[in-house]
């Protein structure tokens, strides 16, 4: 989880990933943050996240994003 939290802070420093659970709901992340963070994920876990993943349930938190990284690795 802390690499997560740091590739994430590496997207948005000016975001507390690890207290919020409102990413999407409250707009603090955008499309394009989005963008930047699947493309990282990508990279850094080796995953593939299929357009049925991107909703907004899987990135309303760093846990979320960590599950569904999970889910996708197993």
């Amino acid at each position: 989880m802390e690499k997560l939290i740091g590739l994430l802070k590496d997207i948005r420093d000016d975001v507390d990933f690890e207290n919020r659970t409102d990413l999407i709901d409250s707009k603090i992340l955008t499309s394009f943050d989005i963008i930047q963070i699947i493309s990282t994920l990508d990279d850094e876990y080796d995953i593939s996240i299929p357009a049925v993943e991107i909703v907004p349930a899987n990135f309303n938190s760093a846990e979320a994003i960590y599950a569904l990284i999970t889910k996708l690795k197993g």
